[in-house]
């Protein structure tokens, strides 16, 4: 079936058409105009419509990353449907390097939005009428906070839509953790609507993670495959690597006391109850406490700051039935992505290079 003419903004984009839209937001203080970027590529025949959306929180760069990289994708030429890429939602943070709005707001709590709200209830509404409504799907790229890594992930509640477990499953993040849903969040107020939504969490604030950018880029374009928007012979190839596990269950594990951490654990470690995650050191005398194991499980996040505090969340472990299984698959998945010796970053931000200049050339994405 063709596809029909869309509209986004006021802008009017045929089937088979490609479009950058600048849909306006309330200027800086400066009178500076600031704009929600909205990349569409419309296909020739009818299909679902996917949303991807990076840097709500504006310090949450790898989805920006991961977006550039999509919207070079080859494959992208044979699309059925529509995609709507929004690679930073937030400018205000991104520009400040800040997590959060001017007025310290954090966007993904004020969803829906609100026409004469505050400026994070006009951004969210804005995002929700021209993007998120007119979608069949979405996926959300995120990170963790300033100084915390986490794994490759995909959030999502699993007990609230079926669709959802096949496009997590399809994604092919290692680890599947079970999340309720928050109030006030993107993920919230797409499922009030009947779209589904995954969340990939991957990698640091501020910080470009490669095997994040990698998977997360495999994981759309898996997504995509999975909802018929891409053929499997449209000239992509996906490598497999392995199952991702599911965990109905984490827990954050916390400074006893205040000091300086050396931690001893890596990201994706398997960890039995009891095993000495780090040691806590203080400042200014030689005592020190090791940080123990509350349960047995996965590190699926944790700091990489060594300065803690008291009650602090250091180590995030996710629990699975079948440990074992889980973290060979988490193995399987790191050895899969992690950049080859002779990978250069340059070619990943488009300068000159020797090495692979096509995004879709990234381990776990072929063109055939």
């Amino acid at each position: 079936m063709t596809a029909t003419a869309i509209t986004i903004g006021e802008r009017l984009i045929k089937p088979g058409q490609r479009a950058d839209v600048d849909i306006p937001l309330p200027s800086l203080y400066t009178q500076s105009p600031v704009f929600l970027p909205v990349q569409v590529r419309h296909g020739h025949r009818a299909g679902p419509t996917l949303f991807v959306t990076a840097a709500i929180h504006g310090d949450e760069i790898n989805g920006v990353e991961i977006i550039r990289r999509l919207m070079g994708v080859k494959a992208l030429r044979h699309l059925r449907g529509t995609l709507l890429a929004v690679p930073v939602v937030n400018t205000y943070g991104f520009v400040r390097q800040s997590r959060y709005l001017p007025d310290r707001r954090d966007l993904n709590r004020c969803f829906p939005g609100s026409e004469k709200g505050s400026l994070a209830a006009r951004l969210a509404m804005t995002l929700m009428r021209e993007v998120v409504e007119r979608s069949t799907h979405g996926i959300d790229l995120h990170t963790g906070a300033a100084h915390r890594e986490n794994l490759p992930q995909i959030r999502t509640a699993l007990d609230t839509d079926q669709d959802l477990k096949g496009l997590a499953a399809a994604f092919g993040a290692p680890v599947i953790l079970n999340s309720e849903l928050r109030d006030g969040s993107l993920r919230a107020a797409a499922a009030d609507r009947g779209i589904p939504l995954l969340v990939y969490e991957a990698g640091e604030a501020l910080r470009f993670d490669e095997i994040a950018i990698r998977a997360g880029l495999r994981g759309i374009i898996a997504v995509m495959r999975h909802l018929g928007m891409l053929r499997a012979t449209a000239g992509l190839r996906l490598r497999p690597f392995s199952e991702p596990v599911v965990a109905r269950a984490s827990l954050w594990v916390r400074a006893n006391q205040s000091g300086l951490l050396r931690s001893l654990t890596r990201l994706g470690a398997q960890v039995n109850r009891g095993d000495r995650l780090g040691v806590i050191a203080d400042v200014f005398r030689h005592e020190a406490e090791p940080v123990w194991a509350p349960e047995s499980g996965v590190v699926i996040g944790r700091t990489n700051l060594p300065l803690v505090t008291e009650g602090e969340a250091i180590y995030h472990i996710a629990r699975f039935g079948q440990l074992d299984a889980a973290a060979e698959t988490v193995e399987r998945f790191q050895s899969a992505f992690a950049p080859s010796p002779a990978f250069d970053a340059t070619s990943a931000v488009g300068r000159p290079s020797r090495g692979p200049q096509n995004p879709s050339t990234d381990p776990g994405v072929q063109n055939g």
